[in-house]
């Protein structure tokens, strides 16, 4: 059921990004995937840090995108984000490479966030759908 599921959120990223022309939203994401459906039951996987962490990388890469587009700044934005989920209390390991991307966006900054965001929730509305067909429990927790 986690591979199913999982195959299923991913093939709604691609379809989200060819629509979006954010397709590079789709390693991280998978990555994300593999926690919601693999390991549903540790805190990087629950909704507020799977869509929270995802979100605040994001912000934090496209910021980091305004000042510059270098490689030397998405690996500063992606220990960046690192320090803004702990902060927020919504650590999620695979968004920050989420800021890492986000910082090389030069166009459609804001459809980036966006996108993050969305595809986050899918993932979190993927792995609920997992949890009720296996009748199991996920989230753990919300909040």
């Amino acid at each position: 059921m986690a591979t199913l599921t999982s195959v299923a959120a991913l093939v709604c990223l691609v379809l989200l990004g060819t629509l979006s022309g954010h397709i590079l939203l789709i390693p991280p994401m998978a990555a994300s995937m593999a926690l919601v459906a693999g390991a549903p039951q540790l805190p990087l996987s629950q909704p507020r840090n799977v869509i929270g962490g995802q979100i605040v990388s994001a912000l934090v890469g496209v910021g980091m995108g305004l000042i510059t587009h270098s490689i030397w700044a998405a690996a500063i934005a992606g220990g960046l984000a690192l320090g803004a989920m702990l902060l927020l209390r919504m650590p999620h390991s695979p968004a920050a490479a989420t800021a890492v991307i986000g910082t090389m966006v030069t166009a459609g900054q804001v459809s980036f966030v966006i996108c993050a965001g969305i595809a986050a929730c899918i993932l979190v509305g993927f792995g609920i759908l997992r949890s009720l067909l296996r009748g199991t429990n996920y989230p753990t927790y919300w909040v």
